[in-house]
């Protein structure tokens, strides 16, 4: 039985937006790689055989997509590192997968003072001294909000999502609690 575009969007389009949100800051330029993944899909769904491999064939096209993006793209100065890194498939990349839906979906939830010291130190790496300078705060001012924005970012995301953490405290198991009644997600 296979799945039509239509479908797949109804089931994906929310989870694959907060996953590209993860690695692109830009809202409006999520929205425009996620309506490119599913041009990709719709045109190539029909060479998917194993139905049951269609959220890892979805996601192996948005993350080509994501990293064509940032390859084509003259405007971007910085590259992401893991985009030079060759994909693999590890027993932990669906639980990244469904943590970066969660935190895709929340960081744009965010405060916008937080939202933007989160995008800056955690997504694109810059440092405290940094954010510090492009937001004209002190370095202390910026290490609050930095700290602050992880302790909300944190509070929203075990308000949505079921966190499952072994003894080793890494997280084992990632799931969106009920993303309809999340008011967090909607």
């Amino acid at each position: 039985m296979n799945k039509s575009t239509e479908e797949v969007w109804k089931e994906y389009h929310k989870q694959l937006l907060g996953f590209i949100s993860s690695k692109v800051s830009d809202k409006q330029l999520a929205k425009d790689i996620l309506h490119e993944v599913f041009i990709k899909i719709h045109s190539k769904i029909h060479t998917l055989n194993d139905i049951t491999k269609l959220k890892s064939w979805v996601y192996q096209i948005t993350r080509n997509t994501i990293i064509d993006f940032y390859r084509t793209n003259k405007d971007i100065k910085e590259i992401p590192q893991w985009v030079e890194k060759p994909f693999e498939i590890d027993s932990n990349e669906s639980i990244k997968e469904e943590l970066s839906l969660c935190l895709g979906f929340l960081i744009e939830k965010l405060p916008t003072k937080y939202k933007n010291a989160i995008q800056l130190t955690e997504m694109k790496n810059k440092s405290q001294q940094q954010l510090a300078d492009s937001e004209q705060i002190s370095l202390s001012g910026a290490k609050s909000r930095v700290q602050r924005g992880r302790k909300i970012l944190k509070e929203m995301l075990l308000e949505c999502c079921q966190l499952e953490i072994n003894k080793h405290n890494r997280i084992v198991e990632v799931q969106i609690k009920d993303e309809k009644n999340c008011k967090l997600l909607k």
